[in-house]
């Protein structure tokens, strides 16, 4: 659940970041967010472990990302980081109603808290559970590729297949009827925007907690084949999900793939049709879709940055972190790293030894990444196989989101 790892600031909310003479500040340029890697070679070559006019941490170098992610003195505690981004100048009174909402669940505690509520959803959020969603994910797929060549020979990929298919998949997954699915969706749009308008956001929360505590009773009434019904009855050491906890974590379960998915899904075709070489191997060999996945999500980092908060002064790269300061761990600027990945700027759908940071590590290890992954294996392995005409309709018109801390195609519009 990288991309919900924490309630994390986007320009909006923040601005940008320093001065123009700290490097940092190049992050949020339109250069960099048309092409953010070179601004990380440059941090790791010049400030690995940089402190923005901000107060805010920088890491950039994979052995200090990978450390710092199994580091208890790096918080992901909501109590500290909704301090920390209240000092942003965000609205801290009202990130810290919103983060009360959600509760404590898993992917904004600290141990124990943590690894007690991590292995109950285990119990439910299984890898036999979601392998045996392959057949409806590929329905999905299908169903989505059907309607959009049915349009005519071209498509937003970002709004015919890699938007629409995780919100499909969360909904079949948790046992959102057919007909609620309008809604759910609105909900999620609406989310969203949270730091343009967390007022909406609230008016959001409101409705899907409403919703989803329905769901849960029905649940515990008549139980079925779905996730709701496995984490209500999940259980360790006589150890339950509480009501609040349950909400919860089925809030942030359905609504934490939604990005990372739908990024990974649109830089991934991106970046196969951006190198020709790859894409005819792969369609040379479909086997090789499940290691191309694993290459794509290293070389385009779906979610960029994930957000820490400093519980204890760390020394990181002969750098002190203080007590109370936000750390940006970039995720894509370790994959990147020259000293963990031979010829790191180069996509090889073959390459070995590929320990990509993507999903995080450590102990909030991203638990949605093999359902994230499948999705992607499917969709594109469709793309792939069913278009083989497959090309970028107007490469110099692309446009990405201005969240730093996200890497996401605002459209790709694709021509078959």
């Amino acid at each position: 659940m990288t991309s919900t790892d924490t309630l994390g600031p986007d320009t909006a909310s923040t601005g940008a970041p320093a001065g123009p003479g700290d490097l940092a500040a190049a992050l949020y340029t339109p250069a960099a967010r048309r092409d953010p890697y070179p601004f990380y070679a440059r941090m790791r070559r010049e400030s690995p472990v940089h402190r923005s006019d901000q107060g805010i941490w920088y890491l950039t170098r994979y052995a200090d990302i990978d450390a710092a992610l199994g580091d208890l003195r790096l918080s992901n505690d909501r109590d500290r980081m909704t301090r920390a981004l209240g000092g942003l100048g965000g609205d801290l009174k009202a990130l810290s109603r919103l983060t009360d909402r959600l509760g404590r669940v898993m992917t904004n505690t600290d141990p124990p808290d943590h690894a007690r509520l991590r292995k109950l959803v285990n119990r439910a959020f299984t890898a036999r559970r979601i392998e045996a969603l392959r057949g409806g994910i590929q329905a999905v797929v299908d169903d989505l590729v059907d309607r959009a060549v049915a349009r005519g020979p071209a498509m937003d990929l970002i709004e015919a297949v890699a938007s629409p298919l995780p919100l499909a998949v969360a909904c079949e997954l948790f046992g959102i009827p057919p007909e609620d699915r309008p809604r759910v969706k609105a909900w999620f749009r609406r989310l969203g925007n949270l730091t343009a308008d967390i007022e909406q956001a609230e008016a959001a929360v409101d409705q899907y907690e409403e919703y989803l505590s329905r769901l849960i009773r029905q649940r515990r009434d008549e139980p079925g084949d779905d996730l709701i019904s496995a984490l209500v009855t999940a259980q360790a050491a006589d150890d339950r999900l509480t009501d609040s906890e349950l909400l919860s974590t089925c809030f942030v379960l359905i609504t934490a793939g939604d990005e990372t998915t739908a990024n990974l899904i649109g830089n991934s075709v991106l970046a196969l049709l951006r190198h020709p070489d790859q894409l005819a191997r792969l369609r040379e060999d479909p086997a090789l879709i499940r290691t191309a996945v694993e290459e794509l999500a290293r070389y385009d980092t779906p979610t960029q940055a994930i957000i820490r908060v400093v519980a204890e002064d760390v020394e990181i790269g002969g750098r002190t972190l203080r007590e109370g300061e936000l750390v940006y761990p970039f995720l894509a600027a370790a994959n990147r790293d020259p000293d963990r990945f031979e010829d790191p700027d180069r996509l090889d759908l073959t390459r070995p030894r590929n320990r990509h940071l993507s999903f995080g590590t450590g102990p909030h290890f991203c638990l949605g990444g093999p359902l994230a992954r499948l999705q992607t294996e499917l969709a594109v392995g469709t793309l792939v196989r069913r278009l083989p005409g497959l090309a970028l309709a107007d490469e110099p018109a692309l446009d990405w989101r201005p969240n730093p801390l996200q890497r996401r195609l605002c459209a790709l519009p694709l021509t078959y």
